[in-house]
This record gives C-alpha cells, structure tokens and sequence, in this order.
C-alpha cells in the first residue's frame, strides 16, 4: 500500500489524492469508516474499506493451532469458505444521501404513474440501491438488468394499480392475485441479475409462484387486524430469504414484528408532516437493510 495515492468516496463526491499518511490520518478521526469506499492505483474497482486488506488493521490474530492430521483438511476447506466469501458473516448495510434518495423515490413513482417509463426507473432504481449496499466478504454489489428484460412486467404493475385504486371494488380484488404474479416475476428477473465486482453472483430465487402470491393475499388480509400484517411480512421476508440460492452462505431476516410494526408506525405518521420524509426515508430504509445479515450454511 505504500507510496499509493488513494481515492476516497464520501458521500456522493470523490476526494482526493490521499497519501498514506493522509488517508490513514482521515481514519484515525473516523472520516473513512469500514462501509466507505475506496480506490488506489492497482485496484480494478472501488471497494469498501472494509474489504482492503490491512487498511483498517494492522494485522490480526493467527488463526487457532490445527489439531494433528487435520491440516489438509482445514487448508481445502478454507480454500472453499474463500472462493465464495463464506468467510465472512454479519449483517447488510447501505450508505446513501437521504437526498439522494427522496429524489430517486420520487422519480420510481412518478415514471410508474406515467406507466411508460417504468420499466427505466425501476431498472435505475434497482442499480442504485444495491450499489450503495454491503455485503460481507463482497465486492462492490451491481445489476445487470436491463429495461427491456421484462418491459411488460413493470408496465403491468404500473396499469394494475391505476385499476387496484379505481374504486370498483371487484375490479380491486380480481387485480390483486394479477399484482402479485408480476412482483413474483419481478423478484426473480432482479435475483438473477446481481453483480458483485462486476460479474454476475448467480444468484436464484427458487419461491414457488403460488406460495408468494399466497403470502401477497395473506399480507393483504393481515391489514384488517391493525397490527397482525407486521408479524406476516416478517415471515414472508424470511421465507424469501430462505428460497435464495446460488450462494454458499444462508441469507436472513432478523426483524421482528414488534420491531416492523413500531418502526412502520413511526416512518408514516412521520412522512404524514410532509418536511420529515427524507429523514424518515434514511432512518427507516437503513435499519431495513440492516436486518438482513449473511452467514455460513449449515
């Protein structure tokens, strides 16, 4: 790392050249934490400062003495935890400017309202949010999808919720079994599609058709109980999770009901003010993604 220039990305501006001596000083104040990004001459990407060897530590502990025999054991084994990044476990986290996101927002909504352009905006969308996610052990998350790819889906959620809010109530519950098939298509073509480092993760999400529509018509019902939908979403989420694949580590969900419904209660009687939404986006969007976490398959 010596003699390097660095590059560092602090919010949505790159600052920079840092010498070595500058860049460890900005950590040292805590200016670069685990979850900024970072770049120096001989790196192919930016990655996060977490995932640079040797630049938030100075070294670690050596690993615990092998028992005898079972060195070539642990040396295939840790090969394999390496290759997929199963080395690492914990929990997802995003950085972004809550400006950057109200205006992002705003816009998903707006190209879904003028149902044309929603198959753009929710691509963009999509992108962006997971490159402000982390991952542990992972590179820089991207996405590969492209408008095109499933064009009639996006279009046909932006026109079923023209007919889901046009007050014929039958119109509103036969539309409804039609949403969740396009989300369910949707959650799949954006399961696939995920980059790391630039290069496709491989994952699937393998959830059968009827069993997620059937949690979309349960979710929907939940909502008469005032306070029973949290605890369904928790579930469902988890279940989602559970049905990823195409990864050596189990995906998780870790909020609870309680937790989902204080903070949903919260997030809307703050966004109902109008002035606190962006703060509100960040506060609720952040602890969101912070609930899922990563680790070893058993």
């Amino acid at each position: 790392m010596s003699g390097r220039s660095w590059f560092v990305a602090i919010g949505d501006k790159q600052e920079g050249p840092y010498s070595e001596d500058q860049l460890r000083d900005l950590i040292a104040r805590g200016n670069i934490r685990a979850d900024t990004y970072v770049w120096a001459e001989g790196m192919e990407a930016w990655k996060f400062a977490g995932d640079v060897p040797g630049l938030l530590t100075t070294g670690r502990a050596p690993p615990a003495m092998p028992r005898p025999g079972a060195g070539a054991v642990a040396a295939s084994a840790g090969r394999h935890v390496q290759a997929d990044g199963a080395q690492s476990a914990g929990s997802l986290s995003i950085d972004f400017s809550i400006w950057e996101m109200l205006g992002r927002s705003l816009i998903f909504v707006i190209g879904f309202l003028l149902i044309i352009p929603a198959p753009w905006v929710a691509t963009s969308f999509y992108s962006w949010v997971l490159s402000r996610i982390h991952v542990p052990g992972r590179g820089q998350l991207g996405f590969s999808g492209q408008p095109m790819d499933i064009w009639y889906v996006f279009m046909g959620l932006a026109l079923s919720t023209y007919v889901g809010t046009s007050g014929v109530s039958i119109l509103s519950y036969a539309i409804y079994p039609i949403q969740a098939w396009l989300s369910y298509l949707s959650v799949r073509w954006v399961a696939a599609n995920i980059t790391a480092d630039g290069r496709p993760l491989g994952l699937s999400f393998d959830g059968n058709m009827w069993a997620y529509i059937g949690w979309n018509l349960l979710l929907s019902v939940s909502i008469i109980t005032i306070i029973g939908w949290a605890w369904v979403a928790v579930a469902w989420m988890r279940w989602n999770c559970a049905n990823v694949s195409g990864t050596r580590r189990a995906i998780s969900f870790n909020a609870t009901g309680l937790e989902m419904l204080w903070r949903t209660f919260v997030f809307a009687i703050g966004c109902a003010f109008i002035i606190p939404i962006p703060w509100m986006l960040g506060w609720y969007g952040r602890w969101y993604v912070s609930q899922f976490s990563v680790e070893p398959r058993v």
